[in-house]
């Protein structure tokens, strides 16, 4: 049985250091008061696959709904920990890099599946009797969404793990010197299925700018937070925060949490130019 909640309190702002996150398997909170800088985290012990941390702009005495909450997961597995340390690796070759991008991305989008596609029910005769088995709907529309470039590596395995998928691809390029991005592609339709559950997929969450760009399209096009979950290699605090703030019951899954973007907006320590280390263009 899960047991109470347990508050405590960071030292450190939050703007410039990532929230713990347990190896396991704990559920966190994440709120904090417009009189206080220092955030705070909530812990309960329920049992779950993933690690999660929520980000709100509650004064101490509000509840925010839980629909409402944004819903960060690092989930706790051996193999996703060792390709994000394999892409971290300044000498791993563009080949390697690209193939534990790919690799990540299989495993964040399993684990972002899980409990969210639904099934079908029905009879098939297997080669000794008749089983009673369970098949993803498909009827469900899932649609995934890779932003260009790097994301098409971490989207890359997306059509063998989710059945019956559909690949729009938005291009966003980031100024270098104001760090704002500029949509240069996007081959989004006027309108998505009723229900369409999506995958948006990108790398790096550093400014958030870039999420918040894509994000914006599918709000254009009537897409509800709740049938979107956001898929990243690295994430940091200022894009999180964000993404809260403008989003609220997104669900987002990375493979870690790092603590700070620098002025030139990567994220430290990161993993570098993920775009330019998956296809070989890093001078």
């Amino acid at each position: 049985m899960a047991s109470s909640p347990v508050i405590f309190n960071l030292t450190l702002p939050f703007t410039s250091h990532a929230p713990p996150v347990s190896s396991t398997c704990h559920t966190l909170s994440l709120s904090h008061s417009s009189l206080f800088t220092t955030p705070k985290i909530v812990c309960s012990s329920a049992q779950r696959r993933t690690c999660g941390v929520v980000y709100s702009h509650m004064t101490m005495e509000e509840k925010l709904p839980a629909e409402n909450r944004m819903l960060v997961y690092v989930p706790p597995h051996p193999l996703i920990k060792h390709w994000v340390s394999v892409m971290r690796n300044k000498q791993t070759p563009c080949p390697i890099f690209r193939n534990a991008m790919a690799e990540l991305g299989r495993l964040l989008m399993y684990e972002a599946a899980r409990d969210w596609l639904p099934t079908v029910s029905g009879e098939i005769e297997s080669p000794v009797t008749v089983a009673s088995v369970e098949f993803i709907d498909p009827r469900q529309p899932v649609a995934v969404i890779p932003i260009l470039r790097a994301g098409l590596a971490l989207a890359e395995h997306a059509s063998s793990i989710l059945p019956a998928t559909k690949t729009y691809h938005l291009g966003i390029s980031r100024n270098k010197e104001t760090l704002q991005p500029a949509i240069y592609l996007n081959k989004l339709p006027e309108k998505f299925a009723d229900g369409c559950k999506i995958f948006v997929v990108d790398p790096m969450l550093a400014s958030g700018a870039t999420m918040v760009a894509a994000l914006n399209l599918l709000k254009e096009r009537g897409v509800d937070n709740k049938h979107v979950k956001v898929i990243s290699a690295v994430a940091a605090p200022p894009a999180l925060q964000k993404l809260s703030e403008q989003f609220p019951g997104l669900h987002v899954y990375t493979g870690i949490i790092d603590p700070e973007v620098h002025e030139k907006g990567f994220i430290i320590p990161g993993l570098g130019d993920a775009g330019d280390r998956s296809f070989g263009t890093d001078s």
